[in-house]
């Protein structure tokens, strides 16, 4: 049954006034709070509450509230780097368990539990130095990149709460091909594929806008 592992927060040291990052995420116990957190840089910042984000340049906000990622996908890098990779550790608010995240359609809804949490399907997470320093591996941008397993975004469709152990059952699958995946080749790899992109609806808006910028040239 597909499920949420664990429910991941950032961690922040005692003594640190504010954190200059999120990554650092952590399971967390009890039900936890799921709601929209407004624009990127003007909002609440993540979409469960107790976390925290550092760069609300980059991060956070209505379309990056939520960010999943497989315990198979963790198992994958696990294996290849040699070294134990504990829930939380890419910076995942949620850990699942047989969802195909890197297959999911840009506009799929997730219901996560019984409390009546919808989540949307909205991009994939692309790498950054942060991601590359938490790691601590030389070249890590590169490597996660050509991995192919970016983990997805997703917005709030319906507030709730999502705890470990949390059934996820997709409830809409659009009509189109476009999947994670497909998304974050055309990012990261393959540019010509960004104008098939804007079948999908549900892409958030900066993309679309790229989208359509590399249609029009």
């Amino acid at each position: 049954m597909a499920s949420v592992l664990t429910v991941n927060s950032a961690h922040v040291s005692p003594g640190v006034r504010a954190a200059t990052t999120g990554i650092d995420k952590r399971p967390v116990d009890g039900p936890v709070e799921v709601r929209p957190p407004g624009s990127m840089r003007d909002g609440l910042g993540s979409g469960i509450v107790g976390d925290s984000i550092g760069n609300r340049k980059y991060h956070g906000g209505d379309d990056q509230a939520v960010y999943a990622y497989a315990r198979e996908d963790l198992d994958v890098w696990q294996e290849r780097l040699e070294r134990e990779l504990p829930n939380g550790t890419f910076g995942e608010n949620v850990t699942t368990s047989g969802v195909d995240v890197t297959g999911a359609l840009i506009g799929e809804r997730w219901r996560i539990g019984s409390d009546g949490l919808v989540l949307e399907v909205t991009r994939p997470r692309t790498p950054c130095r942060t991601f590359e320093v938490r790691l601590g591996i030389r070249g890590w941008i590169k490597t996660f990149t050509h991995g192919g397993s970016p983990g997805a975004y997703l917005r709030i469709i319906e507030p709730g709460h999502v705890r470990a152990g949390d059934a996820v059952e997709i409830v809409h699958r659009p009509d189109h091909d476009v999947t994670i995946g497909t998304v974050y080749r055309a990012m990261m790899l393959e540019p010509d594929l960004m104008p098939s992109l804007l079948v999908a609806d549900a892409l958030p808006e900066a993309l679309k806008r790229k989208a359509r910028k590399r249609a029009a040239s």
